[in-house]
């Protein structure tokens, strides 16, 4: 267990490296900011040149690869960092120095634990990507296929395995210090970060991931997910798919291509539809960088580390909380947050329906196009902490998502019109989950499962409750106190017993 000491020194020294480009400034302005946090900031400050406009993603890139992927998590919180901050945290880019290729060959070597000549007839040396968990290099397998080969870094788990003990260390003396900073939840926040990149750290998860969404994704053909190369794949190595086309973040190239950029636009929205809404698995990082255009104008997706997951009922949640503020129907909008168990229930829904209000009536006057999903996301956490609403993690990750794919069809399409492009999937989903239909079939099939439990509950009775034929019943017996004796008093005890059953086993016998 690593001493409270050592989690200190790790802090401080990268509280230098915040200070140094101003990342401090708005922890120790914060009201909310407890007073020990305070001081450790000032400590931190102490002698640096501190810059007028913080700068919060370059000091996380200079800190190392799991402050950068903590950034990206921390992006998902503007109701924790504040929106500049988390606006500026976007801005996080995974490209870090490349490993030198004897390093990467000897990955492989270990990986496979043979010689990978064995299974590819090339391996490109120069990576066609450096990112702070892994790189890729381009290849072409023994049998021709050309693909690509993600590699981790050599050491990077064990790098953030000791930063993230700190950051739990931390995070658990946050919120024990109460007020504003606990009902935020830190410490799920930093789970969270865990648990993704836990699954970052497998690459065999990753590749399990893209499997999964691709037999998802079949009902929309113009979104692509490359094939995974199970035999090339372990726990530290992923072979894939090449992917042939054009990053959409190089609009230029896209354009000279002859791509329709507003109908990528479109198949990019109704993609995440289908994934977040329909499907409940998601890819959560589709920025720019990770979204390809093929010919036809389809998409092809990479880069499947981070991946979210939603259940029905609270889709269905969100799909009435977006429909009821589109519509103005903040009553049930609020009535869900209630329902879900978002807002604590000693407040009252029709206070909150008027917060609501308050966040949907601006947008309603706007024009349809110019409503942004990161305008509604956050006015809604602008509300937050006057209810009490705590931290839900299985919508953090979508909320990124969701103003992710916003600024990439936006970068596409400016004038794309985000609610008509969804509205037919949205409706139809909606009528199909919420109609009169869906509430006769859920109800014929929660029946049909209770009955086809039934064998089953019988036996899971007569196995807890069993009954010998030709034994008759056992009589209740009264509960008496056990007493303990130690020592020789025990033999005292048997004798004692033993004889009283004697007597009375005589007196039954010749009463």
């Amino acid at each position: 267990m690593t001493a409270p000491a050592v989690h200190l020194w790790r802090l401080l020294k990268w509280g230098r490296i915040l200070a140094r480009h101003g990342a401090l400034r708005g922890i120790e302005r914060d009201p909310n900011t407890p007073a020990p946090v305070r001081r450790l900031a000032r400590i931190a400050r102490f002698g640096a040149r501190v810059p007028k406009v913080p700068r919060y993603a370059d000091a996380l890139q200079a800190i190392g690869p799991a402050a950068i992927k903590l950034g990206q998590t921390l992006a998902t919180r503007p109701d924790m960092v504040g929106d500049a901050a988390a606006l500026d945290l976007m801005r996080l880019q995974d490209a870090l120095p490349p490993v030198p290729y004897e390093t990467i060959h000897a990955a492989l070597t270990r990986a496979f634990q043979r010689d990978p000549a064995e299974l590819f007839q090339s391996i490109e040396p120069v990576p066609v990507g450096a990112a702070s968990i892994a790189q890729v290099h381009r290849a072409v397998t023994t049998d021709g296929r050309t693909v690509a080969i993600k590699v981790l870094r050599p050491g990077v788990e064990e790098d953030f395995t000791r930063a993230i003990d700190t950051y739990e260390w931390a995070a658990a003396q946050v919120e024990a210090m109460g007020g504003e900073l606990s009902r935020l939840r830190p410490r799920l926040t930093i789970e969270t970060f865990k648990r993704w990149t836990a699954r970052e750290l497998d690459l065999r998860r990753e590749a399990a991931s893209a499997s999964e969404l691709a037999d998802s994704m079949q009902a929309e053909p113009d979104f692509t997910v490359p094939k995974i190369d199970w035999q090339r794949t372990t726990g530290k190595v992923l072979t894939l798919e090449w992917i042939n086309g054009i990053k959409l973040s190089n609009r230029p190239a896209l354009i000279a291509a002859g791509y329709d950029l507003p109908q990528l636009a479109d198949t990019l929205v109704h993609a995440f539809l289908r994934q977040a809404i329909a499907e409940g698995f998601f890819h959560a990082d589709m920025h720019q960088g990770n979204l390809f255009a093929l010919p036809g104008n389809k998409i092809a997706a990479i880069d499947f580390g981070i991946m979210g997951r939603i259940d029905r009922r609270a889709r269905v949640w969100l799909a009435e909380i977006l429909y009821g503020l589109i519509t103005g129907n903040y009553k049930r909008v609020a009535e869900i947050h209630f329902e879900a168990g978002y807002v604590p229930s000693h407040h009252n829904v029709a206070e909150f329906a008027t917060a609501l209000r308050a966040v949907g009536e601006p947008m309603r006057g706007m024009a349809v196009k110019d409503m942004s999903i990161g305008m509604m996301l956050d006015g809604l956490f602008n509300i937050t902490r006057d209810f009490d609403m705590q931290t839900q993690p299985h919508l953090l990750l979508l909320q990124k998502t969701m103003v992710m794919v916003e600024g990439v069809a936006t970068s596409l399409d400016p004038d794309i019109n985000l609610w008509d492009a969804a509205a037919p999937f949205v409706r139809e989903w909606i009528r199909t989950e919420l109609g009169p239909e869906a509430a006769v079939a859920d109800r014929i099939v929660t029946d049909l499962r209770t009955f086809a439990r039934l064998p089953d509950l019988i036996r899971n009775i007569e196995r807890r409750f069993p009954d010998p034929p030709g034994a008759p019943p056992e009589p209740p017996l009264r509960k008496i106190e056990v007493v303990r004796f130690g020592g020789g008093w025990r033999y005292a005890i048997v004798a004692i017993v033993s004889a009283a059953a004697s007597l009375g086993a005589g007196w039954m016998l010749w009463g």
